[in-house]
Order: structure tokens, then C-alpha cells, then sequence
């Protein structure tokens, strides 16, 4: 979900229940803070020599002793539009950043509203090799062809 689908939901629905619900079906405590609203821009050689880049952006979700604390999507698409300059323009995809043992980052993947609760489903993120055409060549490897940059 990027950006523009993301805040729209938020507007539709100002006065709901905000939930986050992890990819394991736990959800995100009600009482959470979003600490950060930010562009996060990644510039990166893969395994194969090639240069990419990558932007989102990400939401930081702080679970603090404030258990009063709940945040309304009305005031949390006000965050969004505060930070709208430094997205540039872009409708960057959506992250929710989130620490239960380590820090992981979340894609948002969609969004249900049922009963006043305003749910966006989050996924999981992988890794992966992108040079697969020059990692996994069908004579053994990038260990078996010289200069392949994946050993």
C-alpha cells in the first residue's frame, strides 16, 4: 500500500479504532505511539554488481506506559500531511516499523473496516538475491564462473 491509499483510508475513517495487525494475527498494542513518520531512501549494490535504490515510507509504532494513549486515524493522516515534504512527491509504499524483542519493518499490505475498527494488515518482509541470473547460473554457481560477486 502506498502512501496516497494508505492516508485516504485514514480520512475516510477519523474517528475509528486504529488497529495494526502483525502477520502472525497479534495486532500492535491499541496504546501505541507513532514516533516517527519518515522517508527512508536506500542506495545499494547487489551481489551481481549492479547498483539500486529503494525509498518507503515508514511508520515508527512505540508502545509506551501510556495505556490512555489511543492514536485516531484522523489525527494520525494529520502526521502524514506534516511529513508530506519530505516525501518529495513520491507515493512511497508503506512500512510500520515496530520493536517486540528486535526492531522489523512491516509492508502494509491492505486494510479492512468493520464495526468502527480501522485494520491494516501488515506483512512480512524477506530477503533475496537479485541477481539470480548471474548468482544461480545452471553450471553450479557463482563460485563455479569467475568474477561473481555472490561468494
Amino acid at each position: 500500500m502506498n502512501i496516497t491509499e494508505f492516508k485516504a483510508h485514514l480520512q475516510r475513517h477519523p474517528d475509528h479504532e486504529l488497529r495494526f495487525v502483525l502477520p502472525d494475527g497479534d495486532v500492535i498494542a491499541a496504546h501505541a505511539h507513532i514516533t516517527e513518520a519518515g522517508r527512508v531512501d536506500k542506495t545499494f549494490i547487489d551481489c551481481g554488481g549492479t547498483v539500486r535504490k529503494t525509498s518507503i515510507c515508514t511508520l515508527q509504532a512505540w508502545v509506551a506506559e501510556d495505556v490512555d494513549h489511543r492514536l485516531k486515524p484522523g489525527k494520525l493522516a494529520g502526521i502524514m500531511s506534516l511529513a508530506e515534504p519530505i516525501f518529495h512527491g513520491d507515493d512511497l509504499p508503506m512500512e510500520i516499523e515496530y520493536e517486540d524483542c528486535s526492531i522489523s519493518q512491516f509492508p502494509v499490505l491492505e486494510v479492512r473496516e468493520v464495526n468502527g475498527v480501522l485494520s491494516f494488515q501488515l506483512g512480512s518482509k524477506h530477503t533475496d538475491c537479485l541477481a539470480k541470473e548471474i548468482c544461480l547460473p545452471a553450471d553450479g554457481g557463482c563460485c563455479a564462473t569467475s568474477g561473481g560477486g555472490c561468494c
